[in-house]
Parts: structure tokens; C-alpha cells; sequence
């Protein structure tokens, strides 16, 4: 099958973006996953722009690049040639080097930023790749801002810089302008107007300015282009790169459009996209395509129903692929009762009729003070309900007014079999008032001798577990209760010891005598 190359650029244009700066250790664990991950091209970095940045390329050559079936250890360069030299100082270490040049050839660049004309610029270019030839036989040119370029001369300088030794030329979309349809076509113009375009590898680099850089990727790649540029999570300058881990696993998903493929491990895109947020301090947001949280994640009731059914419905791609363990079906407000008792097996309750509706019930519930359901908030509804003891009392209603400068005070009410009561308390918080309202409907005055509160779940909307033990004339009992309201939940677990001690006492049998 044909093949794509897969050039990333993660530590170098993606390493240069505001926020994404890494050191030389970081630049080498990360370049150690890329090779995991089976990349063709790792940029290390721009040697010339810093010393460290010459020291980290220089690195990752030297202990990356000498590894068995190493990726290809490239630096970037401009067309000076002081600056070849000293790219060539940085990745010579590595078994497979290249040096990659670049010059602006558009004509906004060749006035206001490089003020040459453009003989000066296609003299410098070639210059530039017969002194890199001079180092090694890998030498890659771009025209930088080329989808801005004056087409024809854009095409003269690459046809000299072939006739010179590049051996691969990249097409970059520097500011993110192009339109797929129009990059398309600029990069089938391309393989018609260069002559010996034959003599090099035709490759692309897509900015995302306008959210068209995997789109742009992949229509180039239709059209002729055998290297993609890319980065990790699509990090990079102002709107980031075309993301790697999309293009290639549009590339495998649709292998039956594309009949193209690459040789990248993609079990390995997950665990190198958490790598780069870990070392960066930047995550993806949640429903970035092919490694956000979200993007196996499954809400909905009918496609949860659809996906526990045949995954197929619902999912182009395993979840596997990618080197995640599973998808997710997220248990929250929109799902069904289908997904819960599936999600309820896997946890090791198997629900059915009365049993399901209660769960399914209290479930509902929860689901619309939360966001999203976790399995522990899912294995305290249903232990509440497998522990029940027979209600004496139900809380319906809790009421608390509590703050600074005021006395906390609390109103509850409470059912018992028909009749519903109602009553008030203070107390030196809101859940001291909230206990003395039940026993001021109760009658029993309980003293409270242990009290504990957990977090079942991590965020701010985490369920809250109470555990307590209450002394009630003598007879010392325990309690549950959970709620996303902490106070809620204290209310519920005094309840649940009051029914607890309102409970017929059991029959003590007289033991036999000899």
C-alpha cells in the first residue's frame, strides 16, 4: 500500500508556541515517545535560535537518533549559511540526519520582512541547499508563506532548489489561509508545473488559522504530497499545526478512500498526546478529535443503547487503536436505563424490575445536580439501597440558613407512614440545626459521638458521604447518607440511625441450660 511520511514538528514549531516551551530533558522524553510511536521525521528544534535549543537538538540526535531503526533527526534552518552550519553541528550524530531550509518567497514577506527582491531570494535559496548538500544527502526546502506565493515563481525557485539536491520540498501554509479546495489545486499545479518534481519528495505543513489544516492535510495527500507535517495534540505557532494523530487515523479509518497508510504505531497516539500535556501543563480540551476525553465518550440514551448493541453504530474507530483501554459511556442526565443496568453489571450489581427502578430513580436524581455520574456516586446509590433498613421516617424537605454574623437555623420535614411533620432548630452550625429540627419532630434527643464526611468523587459537585454514630438513650447506632449537599447528606445519615433506633428491638432466645 502507498505510504505517507510522517514528519513531526512537535519540538520545534509546536515547542515554540506561548506556553508550550520545553528544556533538553523534556525534549528528549518526548522525542523518545515520538520514536515509540514510530514517526518517520522528528524536528528536533532550530539550533541557531538559542544555545539550549542547539543543545536539545543536539541531544535528542545523539541518544535518539542512535537507536536501533531511528527516525530520520532533523533542525531547522534558515538560508544563511551560518545557520546550516550550525544545524549541521546539532544532528550529525544522528544514523539518519537532514537539514531543513527555508526561505519566504510570497511577496508580502519579500517586502516588508526580508526586503530582497526575488532574484536575491531564489540565489540564497540555492545556495542554501547546495551548502547543505555539502553535510548530507537529506536536505529539505520550504517556501515559507507559499499558499500566499506568486505561483510561478514559487515553482521556479523549487524546480532550482531540486536541481541542487533538496531532496524533499515542503509546501508550507504558513499563516493557515488556504481553503481545501484551493490547496488542493495548488498542490496538483504543483506536480504539473515543477519538472523534476519526480526527484523529491513533495510534502505539506498546514497551519490551523482558519481550522483547515487537517483538511488541507489530507486533500494535499489526495493530490500527490507523500510527507505530512504535523504535531502532537496539533500544538504549534498562534492557532497550532495540523494534529498528527487525526491525520493518521483519518488516513487508517478511511483507508478506503485514501488507499494510503503510515508507520506509526497509533497504540501508542494516546499515551504520547497525555505525555505532551503532562510535560507542557496544557490538555487538550475535552472533545478534541482522537485523544480528548470525550472523543470515545457516550451520553446520550440512544447511543449508549445503540453502542451497547453493536459499537459499530456509534464508533468509526476502537478505542483500542489508540492505545486507550475503552470507550466510555458517560452516565449523566440524558441516559437510559439500558446503559445503567449494563454499567451496574460491570460493577458487580445486577439489577432487574423494582430493584433497577429504585437505582434508576435515585439515579435520575443525582444526574440533575451533577454533570456526569462516576461509578463510585453509582455504587453509593446502589449500596444505599441494598443496606436500606425500612423507613420509620423519609427527610422531604430540608431548609438551611446559614453565613456570617447570623445564627445558623434549619426547617425539616419529615414523613412518617401518612402523616408529614415539621419543625425548626438552631445550632452552632448548619448541620447542628439541621439535627436539632428532626429531634424536635422526633421527640428523641440524639448526641452525636462520631462524624465523618468523604468525597465519593473528585470536583465541586462530588457526592458527599456521611457516616456518623448517634446516641439515643443508651442505645448507640450508626447512620448513612449521601448527597451532593453536605448538609443534605448529614440530615439523610441522621435519619437513617433514627430509623435505625426506632426499630423493634430483636428477641434475645434464653440460652439452654445443661
Amino acid at each position: 500500500m502507498d505510504r505517507v511520511i510522517i514528519f513531526d514538528t512537535t519540538l520545534r514549531d509546536g515547542e515554540q508556541a506561548p506556553g508550550f516551551s520545553m528544556n533538553t530533558a523534556e525534549k528528549l522524553e518526548m522525542a523518545r515517545q515520538l520514536a515509540r510511536l514510530n514517526v518517520d521525521v522528528i524536528e528536533a528544534g532550530f539550533p541557531i535560535s538559542s544555545d539550549e535549543d542547539f543543545e536539545a537538538t543536539r541531544e535528542v540526535a545523539k541518544q535518539v537518533g542512535t537507536l536501533e531503526g531511528a527516525p530520520i533527526i532533523c533542525g531547522l534552518s534558515r538560508v544563511a549559511l551560518r545557520d546550516i552550519d550550525r544545524c549541521w553541528e546539532a544532528v550529525k550524530y544522528a544514523k539518519h540526519p537532514r537539514i531543513h531550509t527555508f526561505v519566504a518567497t510570497s511577496d508580502i514577506h519579500l517586502k516588508y520582512k526580508l526586503r530582497k527582491t526575488r532574484d536575491e531570494v531564489l540565489k540564497a535559496a540555492v545556495d542554501a541547499v547546495k551548502h547543505a548538500r555539502g553535510y548530507c544527502g537529506d536536505v529539505e526546502f520550504s517556501p515559507e508563506d507559499a499558499s500566499r506565493s506568486d505561483f510561478d515563481y514559487m515553482c521556479d525557485v523549487l524546480e532550482a532548489v531540486i536541481g541542487v539536491g533538496a531532496s524533499t520540498i515542503n509546501i508550507p501554509d504558513t499563516v493557515g489561509y488556504a481553503i481545501p479546495k484551493e490547496w488542493a489545486e495548488r498542490i496538483g499545479r504543483i506536480r504539473e508545473r515543477v519538472k523534476n518534481i519526480d526527484k523529491a519528495v513533495l510534502s505539506v505543513h498546514c497551519h490551523n488559522d482558519l481550522g483547515q489544516a487537517v483538511a488541507n492535510s489530507l486533500v494535499a495527500v489526495m493530490h500527490g504530497a507523500r510527507q505530512v507535517e504535523c504535531t502532537i495534540n496539533g500544538i504549534g505557532e498562534r492557532a497550532g499545526n495540523a494534529s498528527l494523530e487525526e491525520i493518521v487515523m483519518a488516513l487508517r479509518t478511511r483507508r478506503d478512500l485514501f488507499g494510503i497508510d503510515t508507520g506509526v504505531r497509533s497504540e501508542e497516539i494516546f499515551r504520547t498526546s497525555r505525555l505532551l500535556s503532562h510535560i507542557t501543563g496544557v490538555h487538550v480540551q475535552p472533545n478534541k478529535a482522537i485523544v480528548g476525553e470525550n472523543a470515545f465518550a457516550h451520553e446520550a440514551g440512544i447511543h449508549q443503547d445503540g453502542v451497547l448493541k453493536e459499537k459499530l453504530t456509534y464508533e468509526i474507530m476502537r478505542p483500542q487503536d489508540i492505545g486507550r483501554s475503552s470507550n466510555k459511556l458517560v452516565m449523566g442526565k440524558h441516559s437510559g436505563r439500558h446503559a445503567l443496568a449494563a454499567r451496574l453489571k460491570e460493577l458487580g450489581f445486577d439489577l432487574s424490575g423494582p430493584d433497577l427502578d429504585k437505582a434508576f430513580k435515585k439515579f435520575k436524581d443525582l444526574a440533575d445536580k451533577k454533570k456526569e455520574v462516576y461509578d463510585e456516586d453509582l455504587m453509593t446509590i446502589v449500596q444505599g439501597e441494598m443496606t436500606q433498613i425500612p423507613e420509620t421516617y423519609a427527610l422531604e424537605y430540608l431548609h438551611v440558613i446559614s453565613g456570617t454574623g447570623i445564627i445558623p437555623s434549619a426547617t425539616v420535614r419529615l414523613r412518617k407512614e401518612a402523616e408529614v411533620f415539621q419543625d425548626s432548630g438552631v445550632g452552632d452550625g448548619p448541620v447542628d440545626a439541621a439535627l436539632n429540627a428532626i429531634d424536635a419532630i422526633t421527640g428523641l434527643k440524639g448526641r452525636l459521638q462520631d462524624y465523618q464526611l468523604r468525597a465519593i468523587t473528585g470536583g465541586k459537585d462530588a457526592i458527599g458521604e456521611v457516616s456518623l454514630k448517634v446516641d439515643f438513650d443508651g442505645m448507640v447506632v450508626s447512620g448513612k447518607g449521601a448527597s451532593t449537599d453536605v448538609i443534605e447528606a448529614s440530615a439523610r445519615a441522621y435519619v437513617n440511625a433514627l430509623n435505625r433506633a426506632a426499630r423493634p428491638a430483636p428477641l434475645k432466645v434464653k440460652e439452654a441450660g445443661p
